[in-house]
Order: C-alpha cells, then structure tokens, then sequence
C-alpha cells in the first residue's frame, strides 16, 4: 500500500473517531438506575426530597421547576401546569408519578401556606438555580456518586431515558418535554432503544437456533 494510501486510511480513521466523540458528547447524561436509588437514600428533607423527585418524574427544568407556584400544581390530578417554558415560552402540562406525588403532598403540609412559590427561599421568593445546585452537589458527595458527574439536568435526561425504556411513544415524550422539534426528543432514542434491542435479539435468536432457510447470492 502506498504511503499516500495509508496516510488516508489514518485520516478517514480519525475522522471517524472524532465523529463517534461527537455524537457520544451529544448525547444526553442519563443516571444509572442504581446511582437514582442510592442518590434517593441520602435525601432525608422532605423539601429537597420534593424537588428532586418532581426533577425525576415530570421532566421539567430546574428553572421550570423554581418558578412554580403553589397555584400552577393540581395535586389531586397529579399534575403541573408550566404556563411558558424556560426556554421555547411554549407552555404545556406535566404529570406527576406516585413517589413524587406522596413527597410533594409531605412538602404542602410542612411549607408555609402563606409562600406563593412552590419552594422558596428565606424571602419567600423562588430559590436560586445556585442554591439548587449547590443542594444536588452535596447529595451527591454524601451519596458517593460525585465522580459521575451528574448535574441537574441529568435528571431531565433520566425522566426521558426511562419513559422510552418503557415504551413511552416518541411523539408523547417530546409533548411532555416541551420540546418544539421531535429531533430533540430523537436524541433520546440513540441513548436508549428497548424496542430496537428486543427486534435485535428475537432476530438474532432465530439466527442461532438455525432456522434460516435459504441460500443467499452476491450480486455483482
């Protein structure tokens, strides 16, 4: 092989390299099940138990989440309504899953009633996205999973994974995510694929029981 020939080989080589870095960068930084429980455990405040879990289980952004007020949540409905997103101002409407509902109704009954946002700081107005991240970073030193490098976001990310994983329509998510383009939503497909890993693997059991029938032909 010509030295030219190999130079190319090396590039194109690279070049593939660089574009599987991308998409991996691209890609959402879901949490692992077992990392989501043990985070879980070491949260004993009943109002930061409350704001992780409505992170976990609606999908809304930590800004979403900060600006919510006591009036926007339908408890009995299990749902909050997000009058105009962080960040397309398309708004849309949240459900809440069992586990974050019974944290949230444990928040209502300690929270001063008298507060208009959901969760508040020492003012009564709606806490800081610092403060928030500062309380998530050191859930996750005591849960021993800082070198994960899990960020609040990631628990957006996490609600998306795991509602794809269980068979959640990809057209359904992305109304729930407030995401104006399905590309965005798709993106989370990549990352998790139950359906593609199950077709994969009932395909490939009938290869190795060996019941293909039939010759195949090269076409020239």
């Amino acid at each position: 092989m010509s030295e030219y020939a190999n130079k190319r080989r090396r590039r194109t080589k690279h070049y593939r390299r660089c574009d599987v870095a991308r998409i991996l960068k691209s890609l959402p930084h879901a949490m692992n099940p077992d990392d989501v429980r043990t985070l879980l455990s070491v949260i004993k405040n009943i109002r930061d138990k409350a704001m992780v879990l409505l992170l976990l289980r609606t999908g809304m952004r930590i800004g979403e989440l900060l600006n919510t007020k006591v009036s926007d949540v339908n408890v009995k409905e299990q749902k909050i309504l997000i009058f105009e997103s962080a960040k397309n101002r398309i708004g849309r409407v949240v459900y809440v899953g069992d586990d974050a509902s019974n944290a949230l109704k444990a928040w209502l009954k300690k929270r001063d009633p008298d507060k208009d946002y959901l969760f508040y700081g020492q003012r009564g107005n709606s806490l800081t996205y610092t403060t928030a991240r500062v309380m998530f970073l050191k859930f996750l030193d005591r849960a021993g999973l800082s070198h994960r490098r899990y960020t609040l976001h990631c628990l957006r990310h996490t609600y998306a994974s795991e509602l794809l994983s269980a068979g959640m329509p990809l057209e359904c998510l992305q109304q729930l995510m407030g995401h104006s383009n399905i590309e965005v939503t798709r993106r989370y497909a990549r990352l998790t694929n139950k359906a593609l890993e199950s077709e994969y693997f009932k395909a490939m059991s009938i290869i190795e029981r060996g019941e293909i029938n039939g010759y195949y032909r090269l076409s020239f």
